[in-house]
């Protein structure tokens, strides 16, 4: 997804956030970013951990 934009894109989009957060809002967003995509990694891990175990429940039950 993002590997189309290269190291030009990612200076202007740094200095757009810059500019519209401000220098001290900005690390606050960037921690609130992380931690929200943190969160979103372990709930997909968990599902699919979940999917996975139903499977191969599934697969026990019909052997």
């Amino acid at each position: 997804m993002f590997s189309n934009i290269g190291i030009p894109g990612l200076i202007l989009i740094l200095v757009l956030a810059l500019i519209i957060f401000g220098p001290k809002k900005l690390p606050e967003v960037g921690k609130a970013f992380g931690q929200t995509l943190r969160e979103f990694k372990n709930s997909t891990r968990g599902l699919t951990e979940d999917v996975m175990k139903d499977s191969d429940e599934e697969k026990k039950l019909t052997k």
